[in-house]
């Protein structure tokens, strides 16, 4: 087969394991991470960290860290626990795609099948598995994606979500992370897929961010300013947003809108952290190849 480059690790017939959201707590009150990821980090495009507390339930924003190589993102995996994170790139790829393709179907061997084909060889598959999907149809999405409107992690450009989950997941799981739903590793240290637009979206439908210059405009710096305001009054299913008037305004300066993501990152990690009495707000089923972005109801669910 052209774009089928292993064989399934079990029947494709075989109806789809689904895993149970998990309900175990850790051991203590666990620092909050939120990650704004690029699949190329460098000193011009960093991966952006933003780290917090949950305090009387508000989430105060202690720090943001740039980090512009693999080395310090890798390192930034391995701290110790307890804390939670919201990292904004797909964890799974959706069922149908990865049966069509003939890939394995555990997600643990799934993402080290796709780190083993390279950036030529994953693009190159999703390239020659896209032609074979009809038109208007040729990116398949995960259960998740309707509802959040998110991409399907088979994009390649505008924005690269492929090269993302390529690049993030294996780092996940080299780190030994747990990963609610995909992979049970250490229960200090959790990773939940976020979506910071899911969260900008209900707030605002101005654009607020942008990488290119010429597009930093003041409607946009307007745009962050609401954003940061409506998130320290409070929204429904999310903690407060807190923090020093400096911190704050980095997330409004920052015209990339890279910072202000990752703090929305945290704010969904600290609302799934409230809420782990009850599967940390996750579907009570996953699908164990897709994944879930935290924050989204399940189908036929209301928003909390």
């Amino acid at each position: 087969s052209p774009i089928g480059t292993a064989q399934a690790s079990s029947d494709p017939k075989e109806a789809p394991r689904r895993q149970p959201a998990p309900t175990h707590a850790m051991s203590q009150s666990p620092l909050i991470y939120g990650v704004d990821f690029t699949s190329a980090p460098r000193r011009a495009k960093p991966i952006v960290i933003a780290r917090a507390r949950i305090e009387s339930g508000a989430l105060r924003l202690e720090a943001i860290e740039p980090v512009d190589d693999w080395a310090g993102f890798e390192a930034a995996l391995r701290r110790p626990g307890p804390w939670i994170g919201g990292f904004d790139f797909p964890f799974g790829l959706p069922r149908s795609a990865v049966l069509d393709l003939g890939w394995p179907t555990r997600w643990p061997a799934l993402v080290r099948h796709c780190q083993s084909l390279g950036r030529a060889g994953f693009r190159a598959a999703l390239d020659a598995y896209r032609q074979t999907r009809p038109m208007g149809a040729r990116y398949a999405h995960r259960a998740t994606d309707g509802p959040a409107r998110s991409h399907s992690p088979l994009k390649l450009v505008n924005p690269p979500v492929g090269l993302m989950f390529l690049e993030g997941a294996p780092r996940l799981l080299e780190a030994g992370l747990s990963v609610p739903g995909l992979h049970e590793g250490d229960p200090e240290r959790m990773a939940l897929e976020a979506y910071p637009g899911l969260t900008a979206r209900a707030i605002t439908r101005e654009s607020y961010k942008a990488d290119e210059r010429a597009r930093q405009t003041a409607a946009r710096h307007r745009a962050r300013e609401g954003i940061v305001a409506a998130l320290c009054a409070g929204l429904p299913g999310l903690p407060v947003l807190k923090g020093s008037a400096a911190r704050l305004a980095e997330l409004v300066e920052d015209p990339s809108g890279d910072r202000l993501d990752a703090a929305l990152a945290a704010l969904q990690a600290g609302a799934a952290w409230a809420a782990r009495g009850q599967g940390f707000g996750l579907p009570a089923h996953i699908d164990p190849l897709e994944g879930w972005i935290a924050g989204v109801p399940a189908p036929g669910l209301a928003p909390a």
